[in-house]
């Protein structure tokens, strides 16, 4: 149990980090497309204001009014800027291709990328490595184009440091958290050793007084016969007996070291076996039991914990089962095998499904007398779980409750 805390433990500390690294770095990416998208925007809407060339701001400088410089431009930006203009008339027809600015573009290239851009929906986008802008002109319609490979590439650089630097991290973190989990798990882990030795220590000392009990029962009844007041201290003893048996078995199957020996054997002879036990007890109780369980279902595993795995789902199904209600138990085969045991239970969505299969947990809240002790279906689940599988309860129609367990 311990190690599946700590285990829990470093998952989630995990899955937290990694959550946290995900959006991150999604909102660096969007950040970043969308600085990269305004700046080349701003060229764009520069060069075209401009009749699709760039201004040359240094020839005004001397100009009583020089025009206005936009933010981040400066004098260099057209000996740094590479773009191209494609014009067309107004009947779709190529007016000019100005090329001058860029090298790496041809003539019948850049018409090839501007009628691109003319089927796009948007005014704005990417065509390639160029973040194209279409307006309007007197002669008809014009896009301009800005080569944003450099921003882009880094970008890429960018955002692959960032994965380098968040990975790093992540090992790091992943170190630490490894390192730190068995500290942050201590005290539960100190909780529950003094919860073990309490159940070893109590099972210790209640042995001796009840087995005192009982055989002074056994002297009384032969020197002054048997009646009810001895009868009910003999059932009084038994449950305590009782429970403290499913106590020591449940502390067992807790430890994590302890391995329970398996083998193959029958899993639908053990299903029936168990089942058909109970048939007598469900028939005198006026229920009705239907059973549906394949012949020849092999399994692998501990055949005593799985005989009491079916006997407390039925003991279970006995005791909750409505008054002259219906006990179905089913066996699926397959590479997981799944025993299904359900039982009418009017009361269905009035309980803590969820809470069913902790420790002493009744879903009779007064807990008034011979409604067990709760623990049974906690035996139930560790018993699923030494096998590797999972067992849960829902309802069916809020008329009836299934217990399935998939091994």
């Amino acid at each position: 149990m311990i190690y599946k805390l700590r285990r829990k433990f470093i998952k989630i500390c995990i899955l937290s980090f990694i959550a946290v690294f995900i959006v991150l770095f999604l909102s660096i990416l969007l950040v970043t497309t969308v600085q990269t998208n305004r700046s080349l925007d701003m060229l764009a809407d520069v060069v075209s204001s401009n009749n699709g060339t760039f201004p040359q701001w240094n020839e005004f400088n001397d100009a009583p009014n020089p025009p206005p410089m936009p933010n981040g431009l400066n004098m260099e930006s057209p000996f740094t800027t590479r773009f191209f203009t494609v014009r067309f008339d107004s009947d779709g027809n190529v007016l000019s291709a100005d090329i001058q600015s860029i090298a790496s573009v041809s003539r019948d290239e850049a018409i090839a990328y501007a009628e691109k851009a003319l089927e796009r929906p948007n005014q704005r986008g990417w065509v390639g490595d160029f973040r194209y802008k279409r307006y309007d002109t007197a002669s008809g319609k014009a896009v301009v184009f800005i080569n944003g490979l450099s921003s882009r590439q880094s970008s890429r650089q960018f955002m692959l440091a960032a994965s380098l630097v968040f990975a790093a991290s992540s090992i790091v973190i992943i170190f630490l958290v490894i390192l730190i989990s068995r500290k942050a798990v201590k005290p539960a882990a100190e909780s529950y050793e003094k919860q073990k030795q309490f159940i070893t220590d109590a099972n210790h000392e209640l042995k001796t007084p009840l087995t005192l009990i009982r055989t002074n029962l056994d002297i009384m009844e032969t020197e002054m016969g048997a009646n009810e007041w001895l009868a009910d201290i003999r059932e009084e003893a038994r449950i305590m007996t009782e429970l403290v048996n499913r106590l020591v078995s449940l502390a067992r199957m807790d430890e994590e070291n302890t391995k329970l020996p398996k083998e193959p054997f029958s899993l639908s002879e053990v299903v029936l076996d168990t089942v058909s036990a109970f048939a007598p007890h469900i028939n005198r109780q006026h229920k009705k039991l239907v059973t549906e369980i394949p012949d020849d279902i092999p399994y692998h595993g501990n055949e005593a914990a799985i005989r009491q795995l079916i006997s407390i789902l039925m003991d279970n199904a006995v005791v909750y089962c409505d008054p002259g209600g219906v006990i179905a138990v089913t066996l699926r085969g397959g590479k997981h095998p799944a025993v299904l045991v359900d039982n009418t239970y009017t009361a269905v969505d009035s309980i803590e499904l969820e809470r069913l299969f902790d420790r002493f947990y009744r879903a009779d809240k007064a807990r008034t007398y011979g409604g067990g002790f709760g623990i049974g279906l906690s035996i139930a689940k560790a018993i699923v779980e030494k096998h590797h599988g999972e067992i849960r309860a829902f309802s069916l129609g809020g008329t009836m409750i299934r217990f399935q367990a998939s091994l």
